[in-house]
């Protein structure tokens, strides 16, 4: 059976004038178009290509080799939106359907999203953001790993998920998000827990005696940004602080207690000022 959306090796059962037809040995046959077809290639040969719908929604073999597959996951450039969805580059001349029904959040033009590739109902390829049944457990990694991986959804109740490698489950709990992250995000983050069932908690910060120096860095730099001032106190709330610094709390008041024991700040009533 020749399988949509999948590289396989085909045989040459026929040339003609506008390129030659391929078949896996049952009686179904796709095109390589002219243009594809290599130059000393014969009736008997096998060659390998991928098999698509051109824009007739005819099946078409093709000898380019596309970004994904089905059952695949990559990270693909959204080219165009239109009116049912977003249309991605996946290295071919078509371009690939993600519909509104599969993102899971607006999408924008000219940014990048992790997507996997199914075909839909009408028998065409598509893709679609809701990854969660194309991960995997990862048993590969223990607590404290330093990991990467791609944004593929956030949940304002949950937090964001997370394929780690673009391939195992992971997810920072809502606590731990502090700061912008959108989907599509690449994040380098810390294993805090391996669950049961292989799925992996994360953190985008190192552990808190680790941490500490680099949110110093970053307090003393946004408080440069307020002229050497900052305009409230290690009292401010948790809103004002993920807003400005990207951090929690608690991380902000450990950060600042350093500063303040190195004698690079005064605390105010009011204010957080940086001594020269």
């Amino acid at each position: 059976m020749i399988e949509l959306g999948r590289k396989q090796n085909l045989k040459v059962i026929k040339k003609t004038d506008f390129g030659v037809y391929l078949s896996d040995g049952s009686e179904e046959r796709v095109l390589l178009p002219k243009k594809q077809v290599p130059q000393f290639l014969k009736t008997g040969d096998s060659i390998e290509v991928f098999v698509y719908k051109d824009s007739s929604d005819r099946i078409i073999a093709t000898t380019a080799e596309p970004y994904i597959t089905v059952g695949e996951l990559a990270i693909l450039e959204v080219k165009e939106m239109s009116k049912i969805g977003a249309f991605l580059d996946y290295g071919l001349e078509r371009d690939l359907l993600l519909p509104f029904k599969e993102m899971t959040e607006n999408v924008m033009e000219g940014k990048k999203y992790l997507v996997a590739m199914y075909v839909d109902r009408s028998k065409r390829l598509a893709a679609t953001m809701k990854i969660d049944r194309y991960l995997e457990p990862a048993e590969k990694y223990g607590r404290d790993a330093e990991v990467e991986g791609t944004i593929y959804e956030i949940n304002e109740d949950i937090g964001a998920f997370v394929a780690v490698d673009n391939k195992y489950f992971g997810l920072i709990p809502k606590k731990e998000l502090h700061g912008n992250f959108t989907a599509g995000d690449v994040v380098k983050t810390r294993v805090t827990e391996v669950r049961r069932d292989g799925k992996l908690n994360l953190s985008p910060f190192k552990k808190s005696y680790m941490q500490m120096d680099e949110d110093s860095e970053k307090i003393v730099k946004v408080i440069e940004e307020y002229n050497g001032c900052l305009p409230y106190n290690d009292k401010a709330s948790p809103e004002v602080i993920a807003h400005d610094f990207g951090m929690s709390k608690a991380a902000f008041k450990r950060a600042v207690g350093k500063l303040y024991r190195e004698h690079r700040i005064d605390i105010t009533e009011k204010n957080i000022i940086l001594k020269e």
